[in-house]
C-alpha cells in the first residue's frame, strides 16, 4: 500500500498562497486532495491522473488552485492562491481511487495524516 505524507499548512491571511505537497511511497497514479472544515464533510477538491494530462476541480477552487505532480519525486502539489477564510479547513491527499466518482472519500482508499491550512481575514 502506498503510504503518504502531506506538507505545507500553516496560517496565511485572505489573498495569500500557500503551496501542500504530498509524498508517496509510490509514483503517483491518480491523486486527490481532500479538505474538511471542523464539523463539515470531507470533500473533494482537485484530481490528477498518472501522467497530469486530466485534471479537475471543484468549483469553490477552480481558477485559484492548481493540482500537480512530479513522479520522478513520487508527489503531488496544490498550490493555492488568492485564500479565503472558507478555505480554512484540514487538508488531505489520497490515493488507491476505485475509479467510481474521484470528489467522494469512500472511493479513496489510502490517506494521509492531513495538513491545517487557516486563512484568516
Amino acid at each position: 500500500q502506498v503510504q503518504l505524507v502531506e506538507s505545507g499548512g500553516g496560517s496565511v491571511q485572505a489573498g495569500g498562497s500557500l503551496t501542500l505537497s504530498c509524498v508517496g511511497s509510490a509514483p503517483p497514479k491518480w491523486r486527490v486532495w481532500f479538505r474538511q472544515a471542523p464539523g463539515e464533510e470531507r470533500d473533494g477538491i482537485a484530481f490528477i491522473n498518472f501522467d497530469g494530462s486530466l485534471t479537475f476541480y471543484d468549483d469553490s477552487v477552480k481558477g485559484r488552485f492548481t493540482i500537480a505532480q512530479d513522479s520522478a519525486k513520487n508527489t503531488v502539489y496544490l498550490q493555492m492562491n488568492s485564500l479565503k477564510p472558507e478555505d480554512t479547513a484540514m487538508y488531505y491527499c489520497a490515493a488507491d481511487w476505485n475509479g467510481h466518482t474521484w470528489y467522494l472519500p469512500q472511493n479513496w482508499g489510502m490517506w494521509g495524516q492531513g495538513t491545517q491550512v487557516t486563512v484568516s481575514s
